[in-house]
């Protein structure tokens, strides 16, 4: 028996195969491929059927339980509501493409914002968390009781739509003002500090520019810290986690952001 896992992007997508009884020390099998430029969802889920059609071992191991994780958000039976990067998933039931794909293996999908927060806790090894993931948009998820909230069940948890300010900021992606993603994401924060510079700012120039404490990128960088203390303040008011922790691959990489954050 094998367990599949696969973190699904909006360009590119890593799956991880886990033998059971594999020998200690052996590694798993794993790959990554890139979702095509053009062609929809139809052309990406061929794509997937490809990689899943190469994943070792499927005839005489099957694969017996298979996690996705995808910055979208789901229903509560893994039909996708909306995803930014990948227009064309509104309505595909993504639960059912797998299942179809891969009979007889127990299927789920999730939010990997809220998985996110589950790892977190498990590492952590607390039954109360909150998670804020800072990349392209916010992710994350709460933890309560050792369990996601509101679970598979009842949806994604949305951290990145709670509202902050609603008189900031552009409109978000889901059309309300004032979201904490619209405030904090590294877009945003991209976007605020080419306005104050008056060109094109890419990560590496805001990058360069934050260690200068150059005050076109400084301000925005502190503004999307401001923001998302406000966002986890008033998560942790409603659930009182033992912990709150902050990630993401736009937060990871800004030296002294997190600091921010809790300052």
């Amino acid at each position: 028996m094998s367990r599949l896992g696969m973190d699904v992007g909006g360009t590119k997508v890593a799956l991880r195969l886990e033998r059971s009884g594999a020998a200690v020390g052996a590694r798993p099998w794993q790959t990554v491929f890139r979702w095509p430029e053009s062609g929809g969802a139809a052309a990406d889920m061929a794509a997937l059927a490809d990689a899943l059609a190469a994943v070792p071992g499927r005839a005489g191991d099957p694969v017996t339980s298979v996690g996705m994780a995808l910055p979208a958000a789901l229903d509560t039976g893994g039909r996708v509501l909306g995803w930014p990067n990948r227009p064309s998933w509104q309505g595909l039931d993504l639960q059912g493409q797998l299942e179809a794909l891969l009979p007889g293996a127990q299927v789920r999908v999730a939010d990997d914002g809220d998985l996110a927060a589950l790892a977190e806790a498990r590492a952590a090894g607390c039954r109360d968390l909150v998670h804020l993931g800072v990349g392209t948009g916010i992710g994350g998820g709460i933890v309560l009781d050792g369990v996601m909230r509101p679970g598979t069940a009842r949806g994604s948890c949305e951290v990145g739509h709670v509202i902050v300010d609603h008189r900031a900021g552009e409109p978000c992606d889901c059309g309300r003002r004032g979201c904490v993603q619209s405030l904090s994401s590294g877009r945003a924060v991209l976007r605020r500090a080419s306005r104050r510079r008056g060109e094109e700012v890419d990560f590496d120039s805001l990058l360069a520019g934050w260690a200068a404490r150059e005050t076109w990128a400084a301000e925005p960088i502190g503004e999307s810290a401001s923001a998302l203390a406000a966002a986890a303040t008033s998560l942790a008011e409603l659930t009182h986690p033992d912990v709150i922790t902050v990630g993401g691959g736009f937060a990871a990489s800004l030296p002294g952001y997190v600091d921010e954050v809790a300052a």
